[in-house]
């Protein structure tokens, strides 16, 4: 009655179903754990957004990597701005999607060490050899705000870190990078500065991070469930509907060859 499951179109049809169950159940589990980690990663944000200040030389010192658990910490620095040796962050975006920079500025910090400050994006004149505008910062001693960020590199951004760039143009905000430069010992990580607010509007002051929307990831991860679900019962569907064609066609068969009756209907011509 079923014989036909051993024909080779069945047998392909059937290996096909039994390859994509899993792997769409997989495929729902990558959505599920993705899933997670972004309600994970709000809460951190949510969490360390909302956490009292602290001084950043308490979270990080020179060599430090920043763990995942400080990021987007509230810090306060106080000191003054080395805009001697000021750089700028090649082809950053703003919060309008506007291509331009990031101004990384090193921060001589009163009780001794240096921390980068990343002030915030201006925009370029589309020369991307051309040293951009950039607003100076206030002179003097100065308290700075931010957030805490680690330190940038390829595997992490995705950003490839360009050899041969102009002088004071950098692709990723890295202290160890911008501690050779400066001969001297830089603190993990950066501070994305958030106060106090630049005079005129620029640089533009990087937006929060976003830790309210979880995306559709649950959505997918029940859609690929569902699809997992939908192919044994496809397979049983189609199964049921050959065998039903196979019975009707075999019940037209003995009909037609039953004796006294013609066997088509040209043969009564």
């Amino acid at each position: 009655m079923y014989r036909f499951l051993l024909t080779r179109q069945w047998v392909i049809l059937t290996l096909l179903a039994l390859v994509l169950i899993p792997t769409m159940v997989e495929l729902g589990f990558w959505q599920f754990h993705r899933h997670q980690h972004r309600v994970a990663q709000n809460s951190l944000i949510s969490h360390n957004l909302k956490a009292k200040p602290v001084p950043v030389a308490e979270l990080t010192s020179p060599g430090h990597t920043v763990p995942r658990a400080d990021y987007w910490r509230a810090v306060t620095a106080t000191g003054t701005f080395d805009t001697g040796h000021e750089v700028v962050v090649r082809r950053r975006t703003s919060g309008d999607d506007r291509l331009g920079a990031h101004v990384l500025t090193p921060f001589d910090l009163t009780d001794g060490g240096t921390v980068l400050v990343n002030r915030g994006w201006v925009p370029t004149d589309g020369d991307q050899r051309a040293f951009p505008e950039v607003p100076a910062p206030p002179r003097g001693e100065v308290t700075v705000t931010g957030r805490l960020k680690a330190d940038e590199t390829t595997g992490s951004s995705g950003i490839k870190d360009l050899s041969g760039l102009p002088e004071r143009q950098v692709m990723l905000i890295n202290s160890g990078q911008q501690s050779e430069l400066l001969s001297r010992p830089v603190l993990g990580g950066y501070l994305e500065q958030t106060g106090p607010e630049p005079a005129g509007g620029l640089p533009e002051q990087i937006a929060s991070p976003d830790d309210s929307s979880i995306g559709a990831h649950m959505a997918y991860a029940v859609q690929w469930w569902l699809f997992a679900a939908g192919v044994p019962v496809g397979w049983v569907i189609l199964v049921r509907r050959e065998k039903h064609d196979r019975q009707e066609a075999a019940a037209r068969d003995g009909d037609a060859t039953e004796p006294g009756r013609p066997a088509t209907a040209g043969a009564a011509v």
